[in-house]
């Protein structure tokens, strides 16, 4: 069995950040510090719990003055880099998540200390609660930090910001209106880092959520200026494409189906158990003379516990298919346990997706757990 994600936060690592925590601040209480990490909840905590168990573990053992507590974090941070650890990833985020609980109070002090952390873990869920009390402050930050010489602060300053990113509170008012940082997002379209121009095509992918023409006129308006600004809106609309937005399948390309034939679309395997696969295939003909552009998706409708149906968009492919063509397409999809969706037993449907388009044919097909 693979190994539970919470668990990057067990007793090697947690000794080991005591240990460079005492180097930092003498009157640090290791032992004590584990103590309280350990304690008789720790194997039931998921991963955040875990990280904000750390943060609150950690409060008491700083300086009691919470600039000074600041000032130790970077401290053990600079310490952790000397020891060659640089830009890491997820397991050091209860810095950010200590600055979030113990300084909303303190603006100055703690969105300095982001602009530091994040060079070291990402912060854009601790800033979160900052945008919201502090809203004017924290579009004037970010725009700075789209300016700063180090992608992860550029990065900060449009994930932290994504008015749905995933795992984290939503920020109404950017919901609502996101005209505040589309400047932002704008300036970073053609960042040099990669990383930075995925976050701004993230963030666009939450506001066309809320707000699908917007992100649709800026992509009419991008198109066409770099083969990474076209990635870029590609990206930020695959959920409009997903959902067979017209405007969006036209702006790449996506045309009519009229000459587009599905046939002996068939379910090739029995009973699909937990573990398994479902296995399916099909003929994609092209009546059409000339070459066609074609999304091919399918859509599985999951069962849910109220026994109604969840529909699932998934991508087969998008190419170009010859004139006057018959393809053979199978494909298989898996069914496992993941952490993003509970599975039912019951009857489950296929359906597939040409160019935004479901086909009416559905085909049945029944899950059990074992």
């Amino acid at each position: 069995m693979a190994e539970l994600f919470k668990n990057i936060y067990n007793t090697e690592f947690l000794t080991r950040f005591a240990d460079i925590a005492t180097e930092v601040v003498p009157t640090f209480q290791k032992e004590e510090f584990l103590k309280t990490i350990f304690d008789t909840e720790w194997e039931e905590r998921e991963l955040k719990q875990r990280m904000r168990h750390i943060s609150t573990a950690l409060r008491p053992r700083l300086s009691p003055d919470y600039h000074e507590s600041v000032s130790q974090l970077l401290g053990i941070i600079e310490k952790y880099q000397e020891k060659g650890i640089r830009e890491t990833s997820i397991e050091f985020m209860f810095f950010p998540d200590y600055i979030e609980l113990y300084g909303l109070d303190h603006f100055d002090t703690s969105v300095s200390a982001f602009e530091k952390v994040t060079q070291f873990t990402s912060c854009e869920f601790g800033v979160r609660p900052f945008i919201i009390r502090y809203p004017d402050e924290m579009i004037k930050r970010l725009t700075r930090w789209s300016q700063h010489d180090h992608p992860a602060v550029r990065r900060l300053s449009t994930e932290g910001c994504r008015p749905r990113l995933p795992w984290a509170m939503a920020l109404p008012d950017l919901k609502k209106d996101p005209a505040a940082i589309l400047p932002i997002l704008e300036k970073l379209k053609s960042d040099p880092s990669e990383s930075v121009r995925r976050s701004v095509a993230n963030n666009l992918n939450d506001i066309s959520k809320d707000h699908p023409e917007l992100v649709l006129d800026l992509a009419d308006q991008w198109q066409g200026q770099t083969k990474e600004v076209d990635w870029l809106i590609k990206h930020a609309c695959r959920t409009l494409l997903k959902q067979g937005h017209p405007r969006a399948m036209v702006l790449f390309g996506f045309g009519s189906v009229k000459n587009i034939e599905i046939r002996d679309l068939e379910i090739t395997t029995g009973l699909v158990k937990l573990g398994s696969a479902m296995e399916f295939r099909f003929k994609l003909i092209n009546k059409s003379k000339q070459e066609a552009k074609i999304r091919l998706e399918y859509a599985i409708y999951f069962l849910k516990a109220n026994n109604s149906l969840s529909k699932k968009v998934f991508t087969i492919s998008e190419k170009l298919y010859p004139a006057d063509s018959v393809t053979d397409i199978t494909r298989k999809q898996p069914f496992k346990l993941i952490t993003t969706r509970k599975l039912y037993e019951g009857g489950h449907k296929l359906a597939l997706i040409i160019n935004g388009v479901e086909q009416d044919q559905q085909l049945d097909f029944e899950f059990r757990l074992k």
